[in-house]
């Protein structure tokens, strides 16, 4: 009988796992993500933790993706890297004004996944904001117009994003609006944002346009809103 007690104590000791490896990190939408899964490639800081005994971890929800965000992964590395911006901005800029709804329109009337206010869209060519690609082009184009005009300051550049380019101009900071300066600090606090893109050459563009029933060469560093140009010369 003591044999057999013994060799029971040794099974069960020899039954017990090593420590368990848990990590944690943040992911795009800053949401705080537990597993004993290595990272993906993509996220920020993770910090590894030894949890005794076995790694069964109990979660009432299944960690994914908000919004189905991961589906525009393709649009927005697109026109980010036609604009030299940095994916991960754009990403989280789309996250703090839709949560990834293209069917977005807040009571101002900014539409689509990156919020584009009537008069913008206009302005941009983009003829349906609540397309997915047409608002990322759009949004995106503005945000690299913006990030050139106060010469690559990620702050300033979101704040005239949420609160304007005047707002910006009128202050020569960040505007000390609570709405915006949490913006700045929500969008600027995710992984990855503030990482200097270098911005793409200067491209020149040349097209044709009927100027009183002539046909007329058109150049410019700004492609016409058609698209329908021909890229003639690199710096």
């Amino acid at each position: 009988m003591k044999r057999l007690t013994a060799a029971l104590l040794l099974s069960v000791a020899a039954a017990v796992p090593a420590d368990a490896q848990i990590h944690s990190w943040r992911d795009q939408s800053g949401t705080l993500v537990l597993s004993n899964q290595a990272r993906p490639d993509d996220v920020g800081p993770v910090t590894t933790y030894a949890v005794p005994g076995p790694a069964l971890i109990r979660t009432t929800t299944r960690p994914e993706e908000p919004s189905g965000s991961s589906r525009y992964d393709d649009l927005i590395q697109q026109h980010a890297t036609t604009h030299g911006v940095s994916m991960n901005l754009v990403r989280a800029v789309i996250q703090a004004e839709s949560g990834f709804n293209p069917a977005a329109l807040s009571p101002k009337g900014a539409m689509g996944l990156m919020q584009l206010m009537p008069a913008t869209a206009r302005e941009l060519g983009v003829a349906n904001p609540f397309h997915p690609g047409d608002n990322i082009r759009g949004g995106v184009t503005y945000l690299a117009r913006l990030l050139s005009r106060y010469k690559q300051n990620i702050e300033l550049a979101l704040a005239a994003y949420n609160a304007g380019p005047g707002s910006v101009e009128k202050y020569g900071a960040v505007p000390p609006y609570r709405e915006t300066q949490e913006y700045v600090k929500k969008i600027t606090s995710k992984p990855g944002v503030t990482v200097p893109v270098t911005p793409p050459p200067p491209v020149m563009y040349r097209w044709m346009e009927l100027v009183d029933g002539r046909p007329t060469t058109r150049y410019s560093n700004v492609a016409p809103r058609d698209g329908a140009a021909e890229v003639v010369g690199k710096r």
